[in-house]
């Protein structure tokens, strides 16, 4: 009976949260609950909320005015080519030039294989490509 009084309570937090925040993290930390709930009770509903949050949290994508600065600042001279394909969530390589942005130094672009993307300067990890 406390299990499904959990995963109720689960259930209506993750609708209300897509009703009334179009956050990810909310989104991931509710999702996150209601399926560690069915997995393992109790205790997997609080540790599946909080990897939902976590998870939810690293792929809120950049505000608009940085894809608008990367769309439109100048490409490199020299063309960057590598092998390993650009992955959303992974790392640029190491020999890949990672320019800041001036008005939003919580991101960061790189032009690779002909394509721009926003990355996280500190770990160099790829926020989104842009299309």
């Amino acid at each position: 009976m406390l299990s499904r009084l959990i995963v109720s309570a689960a259930a209506v937090t993750l609708m209300s949260g897509v009703a009334f925040a179009q956050s990810s993290t909310v989104n991931g930390a509710a999702g996150g609950a209601v399926t560690g709930a069915i997995v393992g009770g109790p205790v997997g509903a609080a540790v599946g909320g909080v990897a939902g949050a976590v998870v939810g949290t690293a792929i809120d994508p950049p505000p608009q005015k940085v894809v608008t600065y990367v769309r439109e600042a100048p490409a490199p001279s020299a063309r960057v080519v590598v092998k390993e394909k650009i992955v959303v969530g992974q790392p640029l390589p190491e020999t890949v030039v990672v320019t800041p942005i001036p008005d939003d130094p919580t991101y960061a672009y790189a032009v690779v294989n002909d394509q721009r993307v926003i990355v996280e300067p500190s770990s160099r990890k790829v926020i989104q490509v842009i299309k």
